[in-house]
């Protein structure tokens, strides 16, 4: 499995530079705001989005280091305010067996935090001068907004198909890469053919991502922050189960399609489903998913030319084997 210790030591001096734009951009003179926000920053988790950035402008050609830093902290910067926020919304006491921040305080406190996180994202990305960056910035918000919203909708109204799965993972997860690899790409001065070649890569970086996240919720593990079913409990449908739905010749397809309609699933129906995807071959097809989109991104990559897209590859290569 590729080491993300040995990516992120050699990204270590970028990241302590963002690490330390991150903290002092949002600290606050209201002592409560500081509380939050440094007990949240005391967790990093694996800063996957500003290493892409970060990756992406040393593959096009370095590009300005402060345009580099503080467009990943930007990135990083809304992306933990959509996490925050996310913690509210799902009403989840930990992430990754840390306490939420609307645990610790409540609901109130975290909105606020989270609000603090995204004008803070903004306030910094107008530094690096290019309104491309304002921009993606901008419309990332939009787009995750969006993804959790189509997301509800498919849930109540119990639309559950491959493609309308794959918009809702491009929207909520994918295009948060792609940020990412445009302001990278922006802060390099990144030709249009280069922007173009990263962008399909991080569509189908993302969309590994979340179909190996959304794996996870098939199977019990105390590492992964969120317990096992908890997508089929907030009326989410993910890939192995879609797929299992539409093995027609599978003989309790029918009998399980009838029950994934219910509005309300009991533990016991949840496990029923979670089983019968796994008897289906749901999990297998969802990992020869994974294998094909990174077959598809290795492609894309390649045709930057000669330059060393190695470490991008590592990383994707660690999404797809990651255990949590």
């Amino acid at each position: 499995m590729t080491d993300i210790n040995s990516i992120r030591r050699s990204l270590a001096p970028e990241l302590e530079k963002l690490n330390g734009l991150i903290a002092e951009r949002l600290s606050s003179s209201n002592p409560l705001i500081n509380e939050a926000i440094g007990r949240y920053l005391s967790h990093k988790g694996k800063q996957l989005r500003p290493m892409m950035v970060i990756l992406t402008a040393r593959i096009l050609g370095a590009g300005d280091p402060d345009r580099v830093i503080s467009s990943g902290a930007s990135i990083e910067m809304l992306h933990n305010a959509s996490l925050i926020h996310d913690d509210v919304i799902d009403q989840s006491s930990t992430r990754h067996g840390i306490p939420t921040i609307n645990a610790m305080w409540d609901n109130h406190i975290a909105v606020l935090v989270g609000d603090y996180f995204v004008s803070t994202a903004l306030q910094l990305v107008i530094t690096t001068g290019d309104l491309r960056a304002v921009n993606t910035i901008a419309s990332l918000g939009r787009l995750l907004s969006t993804g959790e919203m189509d997301q509800i909708n498919n849930a109540t109204n119990h639309s559950i198909s491959e493609e309308s799965y794959f918009e809702i993972i491009t929207h909520k997860t994918a295009s948060l890469f792609m940020a990412c690899v445009e302001m990278g790409a922006y802060a390099s001065d990144a030709t249009p053919e280069q922007l173009d070649i990263m962008r399909r890569f991080a569509l189908l970086f993302g969309q590994c991502f979340q179909i190996k996240d959304d794996i996870f919720d098939y199977f019990h593990s105390d590492s992964l922050g969120k317990p096992t079913g908890n997508d089929l409990r907030e009326g989410k449908v993910t890939l192995p189960l879609i797929y299992a739905l539409n093995a027609t010749g599978h003989p309790r397809c029918a009998e399980m399609n009838e029950l994934v309609s219910h509005d309300r699933l009991s533990d016991e129906e949840i496990a029923t489903l979670i089983g019968y995807a796994i008897e289906a071959g749901g999990i297998e097809y969802a990992d020869a998913t994974l294998m094909r989109l990174r077959d598809e991104a290795a492609a894309v990559l390649s045709s930057l030319g000669d330059v060393d897209t190695t470490p991008l590859l590592s990383l994707l290569d660690y999404i797809i084997a990651r255990d949590m």
